[in-house]
């Protein structure tokens, strides 16, 4: 099981994916703009996003979490509604590397959560155990048609390593994907 820890940030907190997050990942699967910034060109049904709501955080090599608002009264969350969700996924232990993937409700976009979560995902990915991953390396994939999701991986400081041409649809045409990673020494002289 690699159910991840719960996360609290400033602005947010994280925590596994579960079951009842199910009608809010259906809604950001219904999100036009969001889906064409992430590349997703498949269509789902409704059962298999409430089977993978259910079962995703206790997947071997993957850590799926939901992304809530960080507001706490009496040390309990305001609310913990799902606005988004952060991954890190294909987990390699040999070689120390995982992905990230992130992707927010349309409400929520542009307004620190996911500099945020991404900040406190890297903090986990790169800790040594028992507290994280022991992680060396952390990629990821952003389209050439998303310049503020580059810019903003860019000032956390993940870097450009090459481009896969047309590797993403763009309406009737194609887009590049950017590759970009951070290291786990990269990370720590951004702290």
């Amino acid at each position: 099981m690699t159910r991840g820890p719960v996360v609290q940030g400033e602005m947010m907190r994280l925590r596994p994916m579960e079951a009842r997050d199910a009608d809010r990942l259906w809604e950001s699967l219904q999100d036009p703009e969001g889906m064409w910034q992430t590349g997703t060109t498949r269509s789902f049904e409704r059962s298999e996003i409430d089977a993978w709501a259910a079962t995703v955080s206790d997947r071997e090599g993957r850590y799926d979490w939901a992304i809530t608002p960080g507001a706490l009264r009496d040390g309990e969350p305001l609310s913990d509604e799902l606005i988004g969700e952060i991954v890190l996924n294909e987990v390699d232990e040999t070689l120390r590397s995982a992905n990230l993937r992130l992707q927010l409700l349309p409400n929520y976009r542009g307004r620190g959560y996911g500099r945020e979560a991404i900040h406190r995902v890297l903090g986990f990915a790169f800790a040594p155990a028992p507290d994280g991953l022991g992680l060396h390396r952390v990629e990821l994939d952003v389209l050439s048609i998303n310049p503020r999701a580059r810019m903003l991986y860019e000032s956390l400081g993940f870097r450009e390593e090459g481009r896969r041409r047309d590797a993403y649809r763009d309406g009737d045409g194609f887009c590049d994907a950017v590759m970009m990673s951070i290291l786990e020494d990269e990370f720590r002289a951004g702290l």
